[in-house]
Parts: C-alpha cells; structure tokens; sequence
C-alpha cells in the first residue's frame, strides 16, 4: 500500500510501499478516502528535515546535551552512529484522515465495518488507529469537510483552555490553517475576533468569517488596533495559533490583554517570557496540548481506557464529535479553506506546493476508492531484493526478525551484519519500520504478518526484539516452528510464561538463547579467565547507574515491560552468575522506601545472590544517580586479589601474576561477540553459547526478586495503614 514517508536527514518526501498493518486489540483498521495535509506542522517537519546538521542541532539544544552526555560515556564514534541513525529514520506524515473501517479490533465497540470516521491516521491507503482516535462521520457532512476534523480540534482544545464567554473579545495571532479554523470557533462562541497575519489572501479569508483583521504587510500596529478592538479595555483573551522561532507574538499578546486576561499558545514560537509583561496585569498563559485531555496518554489511547464524563467532560475523541456535530449543524465553512487538491500519487508535487508557503492552505490528498481493498489488506510483505532458495540450507543461518525499533536497527543488525547470516525478512506491526530496517540492512523482505513468516521454510533462524510482553510468545511460537530462536532479554515476564517455555521439546541441535550479552564482552571473558584459577568463594559487586526512564514508558509497565528488574536488570544477574560458574542458590533484595512523588522503587535496589560454592554477589541496581558517572561497574575481590571493570571500557586488576590492565577506547558490551557465537552455532550445529538452564535459572531468579520486592512493598502498605 501507498504511504507518504519523509526523510529527517534529508528532508526528502516519498511515496513508499508499505505492507498492510494486522489490526490489534482496541484498534481499526481504515482505508482511507482523503487526508489534510497540515501547512503548519508537516512544512516545519520538512524544513526540518532540509536543514544541515548545525542548523538541526540549533533548533533542538536539549537533545545535543543528549548527545554530549552520550559521548561521555559511550564514546565519540557510537554517538555518533547513533545520531546518523536515528536521523535517516523516516517520518510517517499525516495526521488528520477520512475513511471507511475495513477491520475491527478485538475489544472495539461503537464501530463497524462500513463505518465512515475520521482518524488522526497518516497519509497511507490503509490506516491503524486507537478506536479513542476515531469518530464516526455524521450523514450530511461530506468528506473533504470532515477531513479538517482533527486539524480543527487542534483549535477547539485552545479554546476550550481560553474558557471564552458570550460577548468577549479574542485575538488570533497567526492566521494558517488553525488559526482560520479558530477565528470560525470563536464567532460560533459568540465572541469578536480580532485576526493578525502577515498574508493579505488568508486575512481576507478571516475577515469574510467574520472576523476584524490587521495586516501586518503593510505595517498596521496590532497593539493600537487591539486597544481599539477593545474599547480600550484591552482584549479578553489571545490565542496565538502562529508558527514562529520569535517571541514577539507572547510579548505582544501581553500587551493586548486586560487585566487578568488569558494567552493561549496553540503554536509555536520563542518561549523567552517577560515578567514584567505578566506580573502586573497577572496574565495566565497556557501551552495548549494537541486535541485535548488523552493526548499521548498511553492508558487513553492504547489500552482504551476512557476517562468518565462527568469528570472529563472534553477529551480528545469527543472534541472530534463536536467539530463533526458543528459540521453537521453547518456551524463551520471547512471547503473554503481548501487551496489545493492532490491524488495521492502525486503526493511529492503536493509537498512542493507546501513548500512554496503563501500560496496553499488546505491541500486535500485523494486516494483511489476503486482499488480492491482486500487486496490492499492481503498485501502485507514487500519485496526488497532477489529472493534466495526456496528453503533455508543446511549450515545456513537464514534470518527473520521480529521488531524493527531503535535495539535491532542499532545495535542488533550491525553486530550481526557482520556473521555468517544472511538476512531474508524482517516483521514489524505498523510496516514503516520495518520497510526502513529493512531497506538499510539489505533484507529481502519486509511484513506485518510474523504467522507467515514463522511457517516460511526458507527462514530457519528468528530473532524476537518486540516489547517484552511478547517475547514469550513469540518464542514458543517460533521455537514449535522448528526456528532457532534468538530472543533480546527478557525471556518472559511470569512464572506461567517461563513453564510454558520449559515445557517446548526443543528438536536435536536447536537453539534457544536469550541476549545476555555482558558475558560475551571481552572484559568479562577476561575476568572469568582470572577467576577460575580461583578455587575459593569470591565477592563480587555489580553497580549499574540505571538513569532514570519515566514512570509512564512502556518499560516499567508491569504488564508490557514487566519493570526494569526483569527488563534490564536480568543481564546483571546473568552476569554474575557466568563469572562465579556456580548455580544461584539463594537471591534477596530490598528497594528504597515508598515516598510521596517518587513513583518508580523497584529500580532503585540492593540485589544480593548467594551461589552454590559460597560465592556472594551484589547488584547495585540504581536509577537515581548522574548520567556523568560510569554506567556499570563490576568489582571482585578474591582470594587477596581484586579485579576492577568501568563501563565495559577499562578493566584493572590487582594482585594478579601478570595481569595490571585492559583498555578499548569504546564501550564492548559483548554485542559482536554474543551475535558470532549464536550464528556459529547455528551454522555448526553446536550447542548454545548460554546453555539453556542457565538462562531459565536467571530469569527464575529474576522472577524471584521482583516477587520479594512486590511483597515487601505491600507489607510496607499494611504496617503504614495500621500505623494510620
């Protein structure tokens, strides 16, 4: 299927071929009739992507401290690979679509097939929406006017934050595809409207919605015309709907206001604030964000969880319904706002015109309704080079991946491009990443339908780098497909998972391996060399600044990333036990109080290991430290000798008989080594590099102390509400 793509590196636009998305749970399935291209935020994406280097490192400070602090502790030429690769990512554009439900998800209800919506879907034939990201279409209102749907509830939602009342007077500075859009909401509100802009065509258009205007072309003073507009009062309120790197429109908006009058920025411009501007009138200011209450609420709109009306009477999805109502009521002139209308084939010409500035406002893309959908739907691999044999050789590592996010384009694939391998296909849900990876990897081909590809008897090997929740059961899948089967740690997230994992009956010679990867690491390889000339216990210390990752990202879900005990965690465990070459007999831990505003504690943690030969590990596992400090540190003390190793690039020893120091100048996480020693054995038929009780024997543990830390939190509850 056809998909507008564009390149952040290059700021190219493209049609590429995309396999269809497979609808998932709370989500549809649309093909799409017509999509907005919006003027202001897919041109700022564009340029964006046309600016050199310096000039993108300009416009976003916070992400080169980033990649400063990366440097520090991963090296100059990784950061740098990382930057390059994570700016030839492309960008699915688009955000505001008409179309037709092709499929309903499991757990949808309000929708059918044959329903026409509206979405926040990309410009693509075949869309996959959360159903809180769709609104059915009323009869009447037609689909170039619906498409504007999401646009305008961009406008709704700095309304609703402006609180305007009857009667009350309202400046819109920036007067674009939102900004018209306002200046209509505003008059159907009952207020006087005062338009700004720069372009004499959209003032006009502004003024013909009812709206006074001032033409900045040709030198009108927006602060004489505002006090003028207002009776002198000053305006009620200001909703700047402009797109600037200036200041100047927050300034002067100030200065519009009356006395305890409202800015909204619904925007973009400079953020540099004067409190002179705002201390004396005591002027609230607001950043409006996106459609309203549920935006990039993952609870919302992934997992579909409503918020009640009678608490949240706006959210996103129904801010949708009431620009469909008004729509329907003919309450808004959506068409007039239309300049340009492109098919979709001609996408790249309509970016041209964007491009151009002034002269477009609403370009309306078409896409073909004759097409056979089904077709559209069935089309969910895409080729991408020469197919090779039929089926996988013997001695041959034929590859398929499941996952195509940051961890296999940037870690995975580099480290096993340079294997024996040979790459044939690469799955991932949504197909853009997939057909991204898989263009830059030289993969054969990419999907959406991993079912497909498992039964494909030319792939014999599958890596599993999906969200952890899935890891599990990709891997039975995977592993009942006859598959060797690579899965990036976690195993899986229960004890229920892990049994049923244990009971697979693995062929002769098949492999099943997670990705431990330190154990591989060179320093570690080392390390185990020096330590197994020791026969007597050893203590060793792992200290891993974590850094922080936000209470709401996906990993520290219980139920999608299971938390970072199991998540990351696990490697130093496994780490611990491949240098102690003993079996884990006993695990204790214990996390940092729960405190008011601290919402995470199970990453902030003492882990203690006991082992079959008296050997006594600790994990330090903490992410409240600084990012300028070493990232993982291990410490062994034995038999009168110590061995130090720093962030994987530094490896001292003490007291050790021809042994003082090792050093790379980069970070060796044992990537590399982990991919040659899996494809080698693949290719030979040996056995795993990790052998499998191992590997259940660390996630058990695993399991184990994330179990420990959940009782002792909920015995902590307990004591706290007898105490109360």
């Amino acid at each position: 299927m056809n998909q507008i793509l564009q390149n952040l590196k290059t700021g190219a636009t493209e049609i590429a071929d995309i396999p269809c998305p497979q609808v998932r749970t709370g989500h549809l399935l649309i093909q799409t009739r017509m999509s907005v291209v919006s003027a202001g935020t897919e041109r700022m994406l564009v340029e964006f992507g046309k600016a050199n280097l310096l000039e993108k490192a300009k416009q976003q400070p916070d992400k080169v401290k980033q990649v400063m602090d990366k440097i520090k502790t991963d090296g100059l030429a990784p950061t740098l690979e990382a930057v390059r690769t994570k700016l030839d990512q492309p960008l699915a554009l688009g955000y505001s679509n008409v179309g037709t439900v092709v499929e309903v998800g499991r757990g949808v209800e309000g929708f059918a097939v044959g329903d026409r919506v509206i979405s926040n879907g990309p410009h693509a034939e075949i869309v996959h929406v959360p159903k809180h990201l769709c609104a059915k279409i009323p009869d009447g209102v037609d689909d170039e006017e619906a498409a504007f749907t999401v646009i305008a509830s961009i406008g709704l939602q700095g309304i609703r934050l402006a609180n305007p009342t009857l009667g009350e007077t309202f400046v819109v500075t920036g007067l674009g595809l939102i900004g018209l859009i306002t200046v209509q909401l505003l008059r159907a509100h009952g207020c006087r409207v005062l338009g700004i802009d720069f372009d004499p065509g959209k003032l006009q258009i502004a003024k013909s919605l009812g709206a006074e205007i001032v033409d900045l072309s040709k030198g009108e003073d927006p602060l004489s015309a505002a006090r003028t507009f207002s009776k002198g009062r000053g305006v009620d309120g200001v909703l700047i709907t402009a797109s600037t790197k200036s200041s100047e429109p927050v300034h002067q908006a100030a200065h519009m206001c009356r006395k305890r009058g409202r800015i909204v920025l619904v925007g973009v411009t400079g953020l540099e604030l004067s409190r002179a501007d705002f201390y004396e009138k005591e002027l609230s200011f607001q950043v409006s964000c996106s459609y309203g209450p549920g935006r990039y609420d993952p609870e919302y709109e992934e997992k579909g969880q409503d918020y009640p009306v009678g608490f949240v009477r706006w959210t996103e999805q129904r801010n949708f319904e009431a620009i469909l109502d008004m729509l329907a009521d003919g309450k808004l002139d959506l068409k007039s706002l239309i300049t340009h209308r492109f098919p979709i084939g001609q996408a790249v010409e309509a970016y041209e015109v964007l491009g151009q500035g002034k002269s477009s406002l609403g370009i309306i893309l078409h896409y073909d309704q004759k097409q056979n959908v089904q077709a559209l739907l069935n089309r969910k691999t895409v080729e991408l080079a020469l197919a090779p044999a039929d089926e996988a050789r013997t001695g041959e590592a034929s590859v398929g991946i499941i996952g195509a996010g940051n961890y296999t384009n940037q870690v995975l694939l580099p480290a096993l491009k340079q294997t024996k391998a040979s790459l044939h296909t690469i799955a991932s849900s949504g197909g853009v990443n997939g057909l991204h990876v898989g263009r830059r990897h030289g993969f054969v081909q990419t999907t959406t339908d991993t079912g497909a590809m498992l039964a494909d008897p030319a792939i014999n090997t599958i890596f599993v780098t999906t969200r952890h929740n899935t890891h599990a059961r990709y891997a039975e899948e995977a592993v009942k497909a006859g598959k060797h089967v690579f899965v990036e740690k976690p195993l899986c997230l229960n004890r229920n998972e892990l049994q049923d994992i244990k009971n697979l009956r693995l062929q002769p010679k098949q492999i099943l391996m997670v990705g431990f990867n330190r154990r591989f690491s060179p320093f570690t390889v080392k390390m185990k060399q020096l330590l197994d000339t020791v026969k007597e216990p050893k203590t060793l210390i792992m200290t891993v600044n974590a850094g922080d990752i936000p209470a709401e990202h996906w990993t520290q879900d219980p139920e999608v990333g299971g938390g970072r005990i199991i998540g990351e965690a696990c490697h130093f465990v496994d780490t611990l036990r491949f240098l102690v070459g003993h079996p884990i007999t006993e695990v204790t831990s214990h996390t940092v109080g729960r405190q008011p505003g601290v919402k995470i504690i199970e990453d902030k943690a003492t882990i203690t290991l006991r082992f079959e030969d008296g050997s006594l590990g600790t994990v330090h596992y903490f992410a409240n430290g600084h990012k300028s400090f070493p990232k993982e540190r291990i410490e062994v003390f034995a038999a009168g000798k110590i061995l130090e190793m720093n962030n994987f690039k530094e490896l001292r020893g003490y007291g050790w008989n021809g042994f003082t120091k090792m050093k790379l100048w980069s970070q060796d996480k044992g990537h590399k080594q982990e991919m040659k020693a899996f494809v080698d054995a693949v290719l030979t038929g040996s056995d795993s590099p990790i052998p499998l009780s191992e590997i259940y024997e660390v996630t058990e543990a695993c399991l184990d102390i994330v179990e420990q830390m959940r009782e002792q939190e909920r015995q902590q509850q307990r004591r706290q509400a007898e105490y109360a």
